[in-house]
């Protein structure tokens, strides 16, 4: 089992985002109380590096993004999200973050392996 299907079981149908491709999800510095899950489509989400160097991650159906502005103290987007082509997305808010962490601690450890993995996949990217 993965994340999204957590995040699956836990979404009503007012949970489901769609953005045409072009579209921004969120930017850089807004204060998040929602993560997603890719359930259509591709999103790239872009910020600027601490040595001023912009840098991007695309992420592919399946993954989930978005939960650090659900854990950090000051809650805001460290990057900006832009769909890639035409998504579906599962939005999760704050609190069913919590209560999926709460109630089903396997979510959290799927949930570090899928951000482990993207991590993974953007040292190979960048050597």
């Amino acid at each position: 089992m993965h994340a999204l299907d957590t995040m699956r079981a836990l979404a009503s149908k007012g949970e489901v985002v769609t953005l045409k491709a072009g579209e921004v999800l969120f930017r850089t510095g807004e204060i998040g109380s929602t993560m997603y899950g890719i359930v259509e489509g591709s999103v790239r989400l872009t910020w600027t590096g601490d040595s001023g160097h912009d840098g991007h991650e695309d992420i592919p159906v399946g993954h989930v993004f978005g939960a650090g502005a659900l854990v950090m103290g000051d809650h805001q987007r460290l990057g900006t999200a832009i769909a890639q082509e035409d998504c579906r997305l599962i939005e999760m808010t704050r609190e069913k973050f919590l209560f999926a962490v709460q109630e089903a601690p396997m979510f959290a450890i799927e949930l570090l392996a899928s951000i482990d993995e993207r991590l993974r996949d953007i040292k190979m990217a960048n050597g």
